[in-house]
């Protein structure tokens, strides 16, 4: 790498734009081989490689010449910005999933860019060493994430209904079409549920709660009515449909975010109505965990009031 360093044209503007293109086409392949090569979206790719993306630019540009933080910063911020376009361009990713996963990208790009002027400051002969070290790790995390098994996380919503327990049991079991959504989330792509109907009664009954990108399968694990309604879930569509010029079908679309099962639980009221609380249970295989969890709970709580609100509205109105 020192070569590759030596070698770099001494206009500042030049060496600027080979060390962002040589760091945009390293990256670029890092990301595929992590997505389909291991299959891991994880720390690798939403920590590791912005933290390469800010880092790298700074000591290729700044070895054997002086380079300020600013310059540092912005060299990183332009190399994950390209970075993003090549995903979009070459439909790796949608615009939804990038923005979603952006601000860890522009977090951690800007500590490589801190790290990366640090290094160059030191004036160390062993920076190009460091890159190369670095580099490897990024590769191996995501080797290492793989074998991860995922923890099991629970989302619970409730809802007070002027009705009783049978009426609102009723607007549970299945319930007819629901309204265009009102909240933006859903209008970005993200799945949500449009009707659901139940094929049988009690348990062994298959429930089918459709959403926009297919339908949930939901075999009856409990049917204790008008209180309990439990289920498993056999079958699940993709979370979303990514926003692109192409027709994206991403791995993470696919066993990426899984809903394990799924209850309705009715609960009379000293006043006469009923508290409904819905509650999921998923894992998913993204990391770092508490980042995409936050995603994933906001995401499904509003699921949830999309078909709470709705059983209400069905059952106060009759």
């Amino acid at each position: 790498m020192n070569r590759l360093i030596e070698k770099l044209p001494d206009s500042d503007k030049q060496r600027k734009w080979i060390a962002i293109a040589t760091t945009v086409i390293i990256s670029m392949l890092l990301t595929l081989v992590g997505i389909y090569l291991i299959g891991e979206y994880g720390i690798a790719l939403f920590v590791l490689t912005p933290f390469f993306m800010g880092a790298c630019p700074a000591v290729l540009y700044g070895l054997k010449r002086e380079v300020t933080k600013r310059e540092a910063w912005q060299m990183g911020l332009l190399t994950l910005f390209i970075f993003t376009i090549g995903l979009l361009f070459f439909a790796i990713e949608g615009l939804i999933c990038i923005a979603m996963a952006a601000p860890l990208g522009i977090l951690f790009a800007w500590l490589g860019s801190l790290i990366g002027f640090s290094i160059v400051k030191k004036g160390t002969k062993r920076s190009p060493l460091l890159v190369l070290i670095f580099l490897g790790f990024i590769p191996t995390t995501a080797f290492v994430e793989k074998d991860i098994k995922p923890a099991l996380n629970s989302v619970v919503t409730s809802i007070e209904i002027k009705a009783d327990l049978a009426t609102v049991w009723k607007n549970v079991v299945e319930f007819p079409q629901l309204e265009a959504p009102k909240e933006f989330i859903f209008k970005t792509g993200i799945a949500y549920p449009i009707n659901a109907k139940v094929d049988g009664v009690g348990v062994g009954a298959i429930r089918y709660c459709n959403f926009t990108t297919g339908s949930f399968v939901e075999p009856i694990t409990v049917w204790n009515e008008p209180t309990l309604l439990k289920f498993d879930v056999l079958e699940q569509p993709a979370p979303m449909k990514e926003i692109s010029f192409w027709d994206i079908d991403a791995p993470h679309l696919h066993d990426y975010f899984v809903s394990k099962n799924g209850q309705f639980k009715l609960t009379k009221l000293p006043n006469g109505n009923t508290l409904l609380e819905g509650t999921t249970w998923y894992y998913h295989n993204i990391k770092p965990a508490f980042y995409w969890q936050g995603w994933s709970e906001y995401i499904i709580h509003k699921i949830h009031l999309r078909v709470l609100k709705h059983i209400k509205k069905n059952a106060e109105n009759g």
